[in-house]
């Protein structure tokens, strides 16, 4: 699995080195994290999850609410809705589902994932890897990825005006073809294949691939 990894991160590399060559443009996604901490909310009430900027992206409520493991027994996957509560269109979109004891502390995590979510839109998935060892009280939902539509990502930074030309220097008469050349071109539609599955690939989105119970976190951007 490790070796998957690193194939990812090799192809990931490679498709943001070529897109940098192609576009030489600046983009306006950041990768800072800003979003504040998911509540734990009870079982029968409905959780929330941020995106980056600290929106409200996703709302999930649970299918399966009689929860009961022990580590002898532990639940092994339960089901729950998650509603799109952004205003975009979303390729693919993935996280964790926490639980906790009456203690607070963390007893299980399951990971859901999902494709083609589009706004206001609600869909049942299901936590296979979940190793749930308690009878939880409280819940969590967290989104680590979310993978927008080329479309819905922020636009590139406006060009500004060159500055005046020196005497002596070209500027009216300079050929269609030289100012052609200096037009950055478009990003093309980059993805990863991870074990022959593709997922979509964005400048400065993070994508998170899961290897046993470690997450690695892969963000392609532009260099400096």
């Amino acid at each position: 699995m490790r070796r998957i990894v690193r194939a990812a991160l090799c192809l990931a590399l490679s498709a943001c080195g070529a897109a940098v060559a192609q576009a030489r443009q600046q983009t306006a996604a950041t990768t800072s994290d800003v979003r504040p901490s998911e509540p734990h909310v009870p079982l029968a009430q409905a959780a929330v999850a941020y995106d980056v900027a600290g929106n409200e992206a996703l709302g999930g409520r649970l299918r399966t609410q009689a929860l009961a493991g022990t580590p002898e027994a532990p639940v092994r996957n339960t089901r729950l809705v998650v509603e799109n509560r952004s205003p975009v269109f979303y390729n693919y979109v993935a996280g964790w589902a926490t639980f906790y004891g009456e203690d607070g502390v963390r007893c299980g995590e399951g990971l859901w994932k999902l494709e083609a979510f589009a706004p206001q839109e609600q869909v049942e998935v299901d936590t296979p890897g979940l190793r749930l060892t308690c009878t939880p009280s409280t819940w969590r939902l967290v989104a680590t990825t979310l993978l927008t539509r080329t479309g819905d990502v922020a636009k590139p930074r406006e060009q500004t005006a060159p500055p005046p030309a020196e005497p002596g220097t070209p500027s009216a008469n300079t050929p269609p073809a030289a100012a052609a050349a200096t037009t950055p071109a478009a990003v093309p539609p980059l993805e990863i294949n991870v074990n022959g599955k593709t997922i979509p690939l964005q400048l400065g989105n993070p994508l998170e691939v899961v290897v046993g119970k470690e997450r690695v976190r892969i963000i392609v951007q532009q260099a400096p």
